[in-house]
């Protein structure tokens, strides 16, 4: 269970880079499943070559903004696509990686990383670490969601929701796409390294299918939290991340195969999609539903709402208001007064009719 929510906090990280693309710039990123191992083999490998874990680290993060500004470049400048340019860095990705390691797999189960002082001091496993954790990824969120507020992130939020509109207001969309990118997959970078040091080893597979398991997060921690505001939205990515992992714990716990973890993850993702559109979510009180409930009295002087009542006893397809009498008539006729007796009254619309008897 603690390794299990050490993983999800490590993990959060990742998610919040991918919430910058998927949510915030609506960019379909592809990157990160080539981003994610660069980050770990560039730690891994100065690691190993002597340096300070801290700044092998860095140098990691350095590498996914690069990572992640080439994807930007290759969509706005060289027009390609968006989906397939994420693609082709992720390929080129590949080959870069195991130049870097040199091999397919690096150990680091003899040097000393990150979480050394935690490992000495037999804090890994248990709820000390987790607070080192939660306290190092609440920084990264309130990161986020403060950039997300300056001006620059305010433009970056308009480029995800109308592109042309905050074009036309004198905005380089080009360069928003390439900063955010570059800023996501410096997160997934970091994400990478911080993997590699906790389980020991940097490996050229470790990114296959990360894409999938930042959806799971981000849209499973939305499902239950809501995305109503910068915080809520970045609140439920970050712990999307911990709920997803404590699920493939359970399942694994349950007796589930490891080999189906991707399909795990995607039924993950499946459900998550579905249960807003279900109503199930709708059902029961949570942190989604908070602040968007409808005022229960009506202000006085109002006439928004009607009487329940007075509603169901209109048939359909009528107005609820009575419409005003009117009288009409033909060119050159003369309306002349009812007999007494021969007034019919007409309540299907609500209004009166005088008819001639």
């Amino acid at each position: 269970m603690f390794g299990a929510l050490e993983l999800g906090l490590i993990y959060a990280a990742m998610a919040l880079g991918v919430y910058l693309t998927f949510k915030v710039l609506n960019f379909p990123d592809l990157t990160v499943d080539g981003s994610f191992t660069t980050g770990g083999a560039t730690a891994a490998s100065l690691i190993i070559a002597g340096a300070n874990p801290f700044l092998a680290t860095l140098a990691a993060i350095g590498a996914g903004l690069i990572a992640g500004f080439i994807t930007g470049l290759l969509h706005t400048k060289g027009g390609i696509d968006g989906l397939l340019a994420g693609i082709l860095t992720m390929i080129g990705l590949w080959s870069i990686n195991l130049r870097i390691m040199g091999k397919a797999n690096l150990p680091l189960l003899r040097e000393e990383t990150v979480f050394t002082p935690l490992r000495e001091n037999m804090w890994l496993g248990t709820w000390i670490s987790i607070a080192v954790l939660l306290a190092f990824t609440l920084i990264l969120k309130f990161a986020i969601d403060w950039f997300l507020t300056t001006d620059l992130g305010l433009a970056i939020q308009a480029t995800g929701n109308n592109r042309e509109m905050i074009r036309s207001l004198g905005v380089n969309t080009d360069n928003s796409t390439m900063l955010t990118l570059a800023l996501s997959n410096g997160f997934v970078a970091l994400c990478g390294a911080l993997v590699a040091q906790y389980q020991g080893f940097s490996d050229i597979s470790m990114g296959i299918g990360l894409i999938l398991v930042g959806l799971a997060s981000v849209i499973l921690g939305q499902a239950v939290f809501g995305s109503r505001n910068i915080f809520m939205a970045s609140l439920g990515a970050m712990l999307g991340s911990v709920i997803y992992r404590l699920i493939i714990f359970l399942a694994l716990r349950a007796g589930l195969d490891t080999n189906d973890m991707k399909l795990t993850t995607a039924l993950l993702v499946v459900v998550a999609l579905l249960l807003p559109r279900w109503g199930f979510l709708k059902r029961i009180p949570s942190l989604r539903s908070r602040g968007n409930r409808a005022a229960s009295t009506v202000p006085e002087g109002t006439t928004d709402m009607k009487d329940p009542a007075e509603i169901a006893d209109v048939p359909a397809g009528t107005s609820a208001t009575p419409a005003p009498a009117q009288t009409s008539a033909r060119p050159g006729s003369t309306l002349a007064a009812p007999p007494t007796g021969t007034t019919h009254e007409s309540t299907t619309a609500g209004a009166t009719e005088t008819k001639e008897g």
